[in-house]
């Protein structure tokens, strides 16, 4: 089973999300026949390298929003961050364009280190007041996670991975992705948001459920008309006698 998350390092309801559906995928039976990709998504992608200004500023300038109100939000959100054990820091949050960091992400998968890269970087930015969008922090990052300082460079000399992170944006738009989390199961079953831990179990078993095939009821029991063949039926060919 294939689970793809449509996710902005810059989303502070992604990182809750990511704890609530890591705890259901801990307790799923089949957890070990799940596979989890991470997929790019950009809440504003036209956002400097560097924004000069505080999370604060940044949300009451660029969105209209007025200053108290982002204050609740803040407030609010850490709360739900505290619930799932992340300590929230939006005074010291760091308001840089994340491209970069999808890049990384996508150059991380390509040595297994996919999910780590993600987790970091959540951390790093909410939690720790990292630059996500800096050139000495995503090198550094790269290299706690046994990236070759060549390929790392390429980020930042090439467009190594752009098209990889366009290609993800482009998939949730055919999806009908507009916001962040979202989490995509065998391309069937879609879930929006940082849904509680038990949604997205009732999610998993439910998905689960439908991909497996039909077991018949009685095969191999003993004594059982089925086990042997002979309960009446009727095919193309004609009815059992």
């Amino acid at each position: 089973m294939k689970i793809e998350i449509w996710s902005d390092v810059a989303c502070p309801w992604c990182y809750i999300g990511k704890r609530r559906f890591e705890a259901a995928l801990a307790e799923f039976p089949h957890r070990d026949s799940v596979e989890v990709q991470w997929r790019s998504y950009q809440l504003d992608p036209g956002l400097p390298e560097h924004y000069d200004g505080t999370e604060l500023d940044y949300l009451s300038t660029r969105k209209g929003m007025a200053p108290a109100q982002v204050s609740q939000m803040f407030e609010h959100v850490a709360e739900q961050a505290r619930g799932e054990g992340l300590n929230y820091r939006f005074d010291t949050v760091v308001v840089a364009n994340s491209f970069t960091a999808h890049r990384l992400i996508h150059l991380a998968g390509a040595h297994g280190k996919q999910d780590a890269a993600k987790e970091r970087l959540l951390s790093d930015h909410f939690e720790h007041g990292k630059d996500i969008g800096s050139r000495e922090y995503l090198t550094s990052l790269g290299q706690d996670l046994g990236i070759d300082a060549g390929e790392l460079a390429e980020l930042f000399t090439t467009d190594k991975y752009a098209e990889d992170v366009r290609f993800d944006f482009e998939e949730g738009r055919a999806l009908g992705i507009s916001g962040v989390p979202f989490f995509v199961i065998d391309r069937k079953f879609g879930l929006s948001g940082a849904q509680p831990s038990a949604m997205f179990s009732q999610a998993l078993n439910q998905a689960w459920q439908e991909k497996q095939p039909l077991v018949m009821a009685g095969t191999g029991a003993p004594g059982s008309e089925g086990s042997e063949g002979t309960a009446g039926a009727c095919g193309p060919d004609g009815c059992s006698v």
